[in-house]
């Protein structure tokens, strides 16, 4: 299967533009079909951050947790795997609940079932803002900087592992789980399904 790949454009200016930012969607995580609700996507970068907005139609909501590291994963929450190496045996992964609650951890994985996830490692600049837009979607915006991730500025051409997610419980307390790339079951932890961030210059 082909490698999905995302080529995210450098920004200069301070506000950011999302409007202009082509809008990519997430699918459902097993089939790769039109999942229940729809979710968009856009990122972009600058010199000290990678940024990335999630716009999530939403019809009910369930959050309840209100503490850092928290199992988020067990709610409603929208999810972001970096992997700056390219090998999927290291990577970062970031949560954000609909109440702005944040989960980050630093992942160890062996690539054939096992994984150690370490959520005593802390993005200290991981910065985070949810909001309902007068349409009644939720906007989700992330802010991850290089420096948290271990990395310089990026070299247009650099190119990264990484996966968008999200959870969805409905009013019947059923889960919906969708993807940008699609990892073929109901587990966001499957490295090889990855698709490829591009840091691209405009």
């Amino acid at each position: 299967m082909t490698r999905m790949n995302y080529e995210c454009g450098f920004i200069e200016v301070l506000n950011i533009p999302w409007e202009k930012i082509q809008a990519h969607s997430l699918s459902e995580v097993v089939t790769g079909q039109k999942p229940r609700l729809a979710t968009q996507f856009r990122a972009c970068w600058t010199k000290e951050a990678l940024h990335v907005r999630f716009e999530c139609e939403d019809d009910h909501v369930v959050a309840t947790m209100e503490r850092r590291d928290d199992p988020l994963y067990l709610e409603d929450v929208v999810e972001v795997f970096i992997d700056t190496v390219g090998t999927g045996s290291v990577y970062y992964e970031f949560e954000v609940s609909p109440r702005n609650v944040v989960f980050d951890a630093l992942i160890h994985n062996d690539l054939v079932g096992d994984k150690e996830v370490d959520v005593s490692w802390d993005a200290l600049g991981f910065h985070t803002e949810v909001w309902l837009r007068e349409d009644g979607w939720r906007i989700y915006d992330l802010r991850f900087p290089f420096a948290d991730l271990g990395q310089p500025t990026p070299n247009p051409g650099a190119e990264w592992g990484w996966n968008l997610y999200r959870i969805d419980d409905d009013v019947e307390g059923q889960r919906h789980y969708a993807a940008w790339s699609p990892t073929g079951e109901v587990n966001f932890h499957i490295p090889q399904r990855f698709g490829t961030l591009t840091f691209v210059k405009g």
